[in-house]
């Protein structure tokens, strides 16, 4: 029985600091993160899209979807537009009512990974759920590199929005004109 309690307490002081460790890391590498470029494949419930981003802290973004539509989204910090240059759509949205809105705020993410527990997911990532008012974001980082490789929430129709990243570039130099709202046609 002694032997059972000492390989726990082994055992749960050797997985604790670690997790500590690496939550620490994951909030050091964010801060000092400008800007991220990368690749994107988004699931929308069955339907999958993909493309290039750039995001800059705080709340800028900007992707090009890889699509007939020709469709882009694109946030200056305060509204959120999507248009789809083929078809002449065009949406505008206020940014604080959607997720995007937390996942593009870097000191909202820090403060409450911070607060977080945290889990590890296929022993290769780095899980992190955050509630705030009536969204759920599950964030998710490498385990190894510490960087950004997904998150998952709800899009204002409540459909499962899940994004995976690749070909992170951190820092990178970036055109800011690229964060300007298009306008309607």
């Amino acid at each position: 029985m002694k032997k059972k309690i000492l390989l726990f307490f082994l055992f749960y002081s050797l997985f604790f600091p670690l997790e500590a460790s690496i939550k620490q890391n994951i909030i050091l590498n964010l801060e000092k993160i400008k800007n991220l470029t990368f690749n994107f494949k988004q699931k929308i419930d069955k339907k999958t899209e993909e493309g290039i981003c750039t995001i800059e802290y705080p709340k800028k973004i900007y992707c090009s979807y890889d699509n007939f539509n020709k469709k882009i989204m694109v946030s200056n910090g305060k509204s959120l537009v999507i248009k789809n240059k083929n078809i002449n759509q065009y949406y505008l949205y206020p940014l604080d009512k959607t997720p995007l809105d937390l996942i593009l705020d870097k000191n909202f993410l820090i403060k409450n990974i911070k607060k977080s527990k945290g889990r590890i997911v296929d022993d290769k990532y780095l899980n992190f759920t955050i509630l705030s008012n009536e969204n759920k974001i599950n964030i998710f980082f490498d385990k190894e590199s510490l960087n950004l490789v997904g998150w998952q929430t709800e899009d204002i129709y409540q459909n499962l929005v899940i994004t995976f990243i690749s070909r992170l570039k951190i820092n990178e130099i970036i055109d800011k004109k690229i964060f300007k709202l298009p306008k309607m046609n």
